[in-house]
């Protein structure tokens, strides 16, 4: 039997492209480990999952000046020194990581071994981590056709791995759920697990007038539901939907989120007409605007600027969105790259024999 070890942590977009590729894995015949750090969130998602788990040490790689700088290469040095130990043990066939910091040391060990590395590259420019991995790589697996550039002649253009749970929702569990009747269409807000401040805001300022027309399911993130909007007709507000997210897709007319890599490839993946609202330069490296901007220029979404006044903006958005909703429909059945999961288990495959 193969060996597949996956690693990738630090955020939900770390972990659940590799959970995506499971399924195929096992059917395949691989026998599937896992390394992510020591206590960080991928742990318990992991582990819940069956797969055997193994913790590194992790430091976080900066590009600006902080104390913690002086201390986290030795964690970095420790996490390869545990990476090492590990793969030496469990002798895996290939190496298949999907990024954040936990991954550095794990591709640069799975290097010093001779064991191939896939890197997969979400977003459509390379994070520090991938970029760092990516030298050791053997092939990087790319989700937005723009990123080929970046990848020194490594690249295979496979789509993001997207769960196939999520093709598989009931739209009548979530309505029952939300109370929704079936007179409206319906919007889903998401803003990922932690949630997000500015996209929520926007949303409720504009609840008055696009309660007229649609019904609202609002995935707020932890500890950001607001009792003050409870009871409201039309209106369902959840912190997150773990385990039936699949059935919100389902039920989704139109959906509203930000704009990380992962979100918006199960857009497309689940032909959802939507609006982009991406995390601002100010907050982050820039990437989601970059997202967003490719899926805009392909035809497959809108995209609003990050301002919580703005509710006008938003529902002139969404009323537009929704009446040219077959326009945005067709180009996303038209894309040639929806679900990552094929793609990449062709690659694996070829490395493996």
């Amino acid at each position: 039997m193969k060996k597949i070890i996956l690693t990738g942590g630090g955020t939900a977009g770390h972990v659940m492209p590799n959970l995506a590729l499971v399924p195929a894995l096992r059917e395949a015949g691989f026998e599937i480990k896992y390394i992510g750090s020591k206590k960080g969130m991928e742990k318990g998602i992991i582990e819940n999952a069956g797969i055997p788990y193994f913790g590194i040490a992790s430091g976080k790689l900066r590009r600006y000046l902080s104390p913690k700088n002086l201390v986290d290469p030795f964690k970095v040095m420790k996490g390869y020194l545990d990476a090492k130990r590990v793969i030496k043990r469990e002798q895996p066939d290939i190496i298949f990581s999907k990024g954040g910091f936990v991954t550095v040391p794990v591709v640069f060990a799975a290097n010093r071994f001779g064991i191939p590395v896939i890197i997969h590259e979400s977003d459509m420019t390379p994070g520090l981590a991938n970029k760092l991995a990516s030298k050791k790589a053997t092939k990087i697996c790319y989700s937005f056709p723009e990123t080929e550039k970046y990848l020194e002649g490594k690249g295979v253009h496979t789509g993001s791995p997207i769960r196939q749970e999520l093709f598989e929702g009931e739209p009548s569990v979530a309505k029952e759920k939300c109370r929704f009747n079936d007179e409206k269409p319906i919007i889903l807000v998401t803003g990922g697990s932690l949630g997000a401040e500015n996209v929520n805001k926007v949303v409720r300022k504009s609840l008055d007038e696009l309660l007229k027309d649609f019904q609202i399911a609002h995935l707020c993130g932890r500890d950001k539901v607001d009792h003050e909007y409870d009871g409201i007709e039309g209106y369902a507000q959840f912190e997150v939907a773990t385990d039936d997210m699949k059935d919100f897709f389902a039920m989704a007319d139109l959906i509203i989120s930000r704009a990380g890599s992962n979100s918006i490839f199960e857009n497309i993946s689940l032909n959802k007409p939507n609006i982009l609202i991406p995390l601002p330069a100010a907050s982050s490296r820039g990437d989601q605007i970059l997202n967003a901007e490719s899926f805009k220029k392909q035809g497959f979404s809108e995209v609003l600027e990050d301002d919580p006044e703005n509710s006008k903006g938003l529902v002139d958005m969404v009323h537009q969105v929704f009446e040219n909703k077959d326009k945005y429909i067709k180009a996303m059945s038209d894309a040639s790259t929806h679900n990552g999961v094929d793609g990449i288990m062709d690659v694996i495959s070829k490395l493996t024999k």
